[in-house]
């Protein structure tokens, strides 16, 4: 399996390591690692960007090709897997082979986050660690703290549902017209469809076909003649049928150029022997994921929220895993003696507004280890239109404390209550502040010593003392952060992945077909008393580019649910 690890840029208050999963099934990850959180964004196919509102300024990020066969994963065709336990089973062997090459990252706190099918993914991941850390023979238990799913595909009865429900809201049809009667038709189909057959599944073709059909039947003749529909991933947009939506976001012209460059291909260590180039999504993947024998994501989720909080965002744009059928099955869903989102009979859990930098950003509602946001004006891949506002959502779920290490936080409140402060954007050069307030500590150490002996030369002994351990202190803080594209410069330490990068020479970074053989042949200097000092604490980058967040964005996910 193909991974993608960036490093943190500082640390605040704990180490963690994010997992980022996108879905399909069969769609890379690397959609978004290059379009939505990752530290970089596509200007054009030649140019990178910073992205303002990367999740890894507070978190190591780890975006994973997954199953295997997607994206720069490969395995031999007939060797596709089928159901989600057996996808489960096969990360559990990524992870532990992943720990074993970098150990210091083992006892982060770690939180799992994707979007679209991963709603699949995620919740089975969780479980199958949660099961791991119960066995006896288990040495170092992982750190899983929480679960991030955005506009996820995770509960199909309702979800099947919220298509016309939603059409209807967003007026793509209008009720009691042919196409709304054609539509409820097809839905009445569904609902026979489920009742004859286990409903307990994680699809249904009678189903899916309502989609399909909501996007035939509203299709419309563009100016030039051909025929457009509704982009499924922000209604906001049109496509050319039968794309409809597949042809975004517009940064995707650029990812595949990119990622297919032989000097970028050489430094993500991808294997030459590989027969095709990278791809957004593999169709022989996701038809081979048929899930069978899987029952829906939904019916983990009360289990889970026992031992774990988790975090649902939504898009309020987004078709294809809209944030209507989200809440439907959240209502519906009981979890730790309660059902949705009621915390006593007959009183709920309040929507509290959220503005964010004075915006209008959306909602937020919690109980019982449950959050759910809802994004205003996003699609379905919320941190493509709005990076900063998701990595300000990423810090407070994850409970960033920014109070070591200083920055400008942003301006978050909740029903006008300001939020505690996370810094969105970057963390400043405390270069001077930091002096300064060294300095007092300076004066004031000198002074006690001249109370307390009268003897100057003590006093020197002390400040000297002082400036030294602050030489000290700050040349451990200022250590290089992730590098490895082929115009960033080179790091010479040997430990982490960077170091594992360098002895590989033209080896691949992917297991094919999960050969044990191939990540138990690989080795790494790895110190047993790990130096978490490698890590950057508190220095500003030198970001010449940002990406500003977009105010209106439309411009993807699940290819299909």
């Amino acid at each position: 399996m193909f991974f993608w690890h960036f490093q943190n840029k500082h640390i605040a208050n704990k180490q963690r390591t994010i997992i980022w999963l996108n879905g399909g099934p069969g769609c890379s990850s690397e959609d978004g690692a290059m379009m939505e959180i990752g530290p970089y964004r596509l200007k054009d196919s030649n140019t990178l960007q910073h992205n303002n509102g990367s999740w890894h300024e507070f978190a190591n990020l780890l975006f994973v090709d997954n199953p295997v066969g997607t994206g720069f994963s490969f395995v031999d065709t007939n060797s596709y897997i089928h159901e989600l336990d057996e996808m489960a089973d096969q990360f559990i062997i990524f992870l532990e082979k992943w720990y074993r090459l970098f150990p210091e990252y083992e006892h982060d706190d770690l939180y799992i986050a994707g979007e679209s099918f991963a709603g699949q993914h995620i919740p089975y991941i969780a479980r199958a660690i949660l099961a791991r850390n119960k066995k006896p023979e288990t040495r170092t238990p992982w750190n899983l703290q929480g679960l991030m799913i955005g506009n996820g595909w995770v509960a199909p009865n309702e979800q099947y549902e919220a298509y016309i429900t939603y059409a209807y809201e967003k007026k793509i049809v209008e009720k009691g017209s042919e196409i709304s009667s054609k539509l409820e038709s097809q839905l009445r189909t569904c609902r026979n469809d489920l009742a004859l057959t286990n409903s307990n599944k994680v699809g249904n073709r009678a189903c899916e076909q309502i989609l399909s059909d909501l996007l035939r039947w509203t299709q419309k003749k563009g100016k030039k003649g051909e025929n457009q529909c509704v982009n499924m991933y922000d209604v906001r947009l049109t496509d050319t049928y039968p794309s409809c939506g597949m042809n975004w976001p517009p940064d995707l012209q650029y990812v595949t150029p990119y990622l297919r460059k032989k000097e970028v291909v050489e430094a993500l260590h991808i294997d030459p022997n590989k027969n095709t180039g990278w791809t957004e999504c593999n169709g022989a993947v996701g038809n081979a994921f048929n899930t069978p024998k899987s029952e829906p994501a939904v019916n983990l989720l009360p289990d889970l929220l026992k031992e774990l909080r988790i975090l649902l965002f939504s898009g309020s744009e987004d078709l294809i895993c809209n944030h209507m059928g989200t809440e439907a099955f959240i209502s519906n869903l009981e979890w730790n003696g309660g059902k949705g989102f009621e915390v006593s009979p007959g009183n709920w859990a309040p929507r509290r507004s959220w503005t964010f930098e004075g915006d209008a950003a959306g909602f937020w509602q919690e109980a019982r280890n449950l959050t759910y946001v809802l994004f205003n004006n996003s699609s379905h891949m919320v941190p493509f239109d709005f990076p900063r506002r998701t990595r300000d959502m990423l810090d407070r779920f994850t409970g960033v404390d920014i109070s070591s290490i200083g920055g400008t936080p942003s301006e978050s409140r909740l029903d006008g209550e300001k939020l505690p402060e996370t810094t969105v954007g970057g963390v400043s050069n405390h270069t001077e502040s930091d002096q300064t307030a060294k300095d007092e500590e300076l004066k004031a150490a000198k002074w006690a010593a001249y109370q307390k002996s009268g003897e100057v030369v003590l006093a020197i002994v002390a400040i000297g003392a002082a400036v030294w351990g602050f030489i000290v202190w700050r040349s451990r803080k200022r250590t290089a952060g992730y590098t490895g594209l082929p115009f960033m410069g080179n790091r010479n330490a040997n430990t982490g992945l960077e170091g594992f990068r360098n002895r590989r020479s033209n080896r691949d970074v992917e297991a094919g077909d999960f050969d044990e053989n191939q990540l138990d042949d690989l080795h790494v200097t790895s110190p047993a008393d790990i130096d978490r000092n490698h890590y950057s604490v508190g220095e500003e980058s030198d970001d010449d580019e940002s990406i500003p967040e977009k105010k209106e964005s439309g411009v993807k996910h699940a290819r299909s649910p």
